[in-house]
C-alpha cells in the first residue's frame, strides 16, 4: 500500500477542494437568500444544530480512531512479517545443513536447497500482498475523484504487473502452476515449504530440533497472514460509518441556517458604531460556514480513506516497499550478485508504495 510521507496545505487543499467549492456556493446561495430576498424564515435555531454538531463530532471521533487502529494494526503486522521473514532466512541458512555422514552434500548443493527455501519464502511475500491488494467491495475510496487522480500519478506494483509474472522469478514451473491452481495461494505457498522441509529431514539435512524450529517459523508466518487477511476480508462496520457520513452531511446542510441569522445578529448589534462594517458582516457567515463543514467533512473522509489499509491509496501501509526491502535483506545474506538483486520500488511523488 501507499504511505505519503507528508502532507502539506496545498495537498489537503487540492484533495478537498471539490467540497470546498460546493460548501462555499451553498453558504453563499443561502446568505442570498436570507440578506438580499429576506427570507428570514430561512432560520434555524442554534442549539439543534449545535447538538448535532456534537453527536457528529464524537462519532466521527469514534470512526477516525477505529480507523487508526486498522492501520497501526496492519503496519505492527507487516512489521512482525519483516522480523520473521530474517529469523526465517537466519535459520534456513545455519540449519540447513549436512549433518548425517551417510548422506554428505557439497557446499553447492546445499545452498540450491536454502535458495530455493529463501525464493519460495520471497513468493509467499509476493502472494501475500497481491492478496491485499484485491479489490474489496466495500472498498471504495479509489472512486472518488482527487484519489482517481493521485492513482493516475502514481503506479502501484501490483496494477502493473501480474502475479503469476513474479511467480515465475521465486518458483519453478511445476510449483508456480501448483499455487496459481489454488484459491488462497500464500497458504499453498507455506505448505510447500512445510513438505519441503520435511523431505530435507528426511534426507539428513535438517535434524530433528531444526525442524520443530523452522516449523515454528511457517506457524508464525500462517499467525501474520491469518491478521493480515483479517483486516482485509472484514470492514469496518457499515453502519457506524454510514451514520457518521449522513450526520456529517446533515449538519452540513443545518449550518448555514443557524449560523446566518447568528451573524446578521452581529452585523446589526455593529451597525450604529461600525456601520460599514456592520453591513457587510453577514458575508463573513460564507467562510465561516463553509470552513466548519469543511472541517467537519475532512475528518469524517480522513476516517473513511483509513478503513482500509490495504487498498492502495496514498496513505495506506506500504506493503510493497516492505516486501521488496525483505526480499533485499534475504537475497543479500545469500551473498548474491548485487546487479541480480532487485532495487527497491522508487517513490512517486513523495508516496511509497
Amino acid at each position: 500500500m501507499l504511505t505519503k510521507k507528508r502532507y502539506s496545505v496545498k495537498d489537503m487543499a487540492l484533495w478537498t477542494r471539490g467540497e470546498t467549492l460546493i460548501y462555499l456556493l451553498y453558504a453563499g446561495i443561502i446568505t442570498v437568500l436570507y440578506h438580499v430576498f429576506e427570507f428570514t424564515f430561512l432560520n434555524v435555531p442554534w442549539t439543534p444544530v449545535a447538538l448535532i454538531g456534537t453527536a457528529v463530532a464524537f462519532l466521527v471521533g469514534f470512526q477516525n480512531n477505529s480507523a487508526y487502529g486498522r492501520i497501526w494494526e496492519a503496519r505492527k503486522i507487516w512489521g512482525a512479517i519483516v522480523n520473521t521473514s530474517r529469523t526465517w532466512g537466519m535459520k534456513v541458512q545455519d540449519m540447513v545443513a549436512s549433518r548425517n555422514q551417510d548422506t554428505t552434500l557439497s557446499d553447492s548443493k546445499i545452498k540450491a536447497e536454502q535458495k530455493i527455501l529463501v525464493y519460495r519464502h520471497i513468493a509467499w511475500m509476493t502472494a501475500l500482498r497481491y492478496a491485499m491488494r484485491t479489490r474489496k467491495t466495500w472498498e471504495t475510496q479509489h472512486k472518488a475523484i482527487t484519489n482517481r487522480e493521485w492513482r493516475n500519478r502514481i503506479h502501484i506494483p501490483e496494477e502493473v504487473s501480474t502475479l503469476e509474472d513474479n511467480l515465475r522469478l521465486y518458483l519453478s514451473d511445476e510449483e508456480r502452476e501448483y499455487v496459481m491452481s489454488k484459491s488462497n495461494k500464500q497458504t499453498a505457498l507455506l505448505y510447500l515449504q512445510s513438505a519441503h522441509i520435511r523431505k530435507l529431514k528426511e534426507q539428513g539435512l535438517v535434524w530433528e530440533f531444526a525442524f520443530l524450529e523452522l516449523e515454528n517459523v511457517l506457524e508464525e508466518l500462517f499467525t501474520h497472514q491469518g491478521k493480515s487477511e483479517r483486516i482485509k476480508n472484514f470492514p469496518y462496520p457499515r453502519q457506524y460509518a454510514s451514520i457518521s457520513l449522513y450526520l456529517t452531511r446533515v449538519f452540513a446542510i443545518l449550518l448555514p441556517f443557524g449560523l446566518i441569522p447568528e451573524f446578521a445578529e452581529i452585523g446589526n448589534s455593529m451597525a450604529g458604531s461600525f456601520f460599514l462594517v456592520g453591513k457587510y458582516f453577514i458575508w463573513t457567515a460564507v467562510p465561516f460556514c463553509a470552513t466548519v463543514s469543511w472541517a467537519f467533512h475532512t475528518m469524517e473522509r480522513l476516517a473513511r480513506a483509513g478503513e482500509n489499509p490495504f487498498e492502495g491509496n496514498p496513505n495506506d501501509v506500504p506493503i510493497s516497499t516492505i516486501s521488496r526491502g525483505i526480499e533485499i535483506d534475504l537475497r543479500q545474506m545469500l551473498d548474491e550478485d548485487p546487479k541480480d538483486i532487485p532495487s527497491q520500488f522508487p517513490e512517486e511523488k513523495n508516496v511509497q508504495m
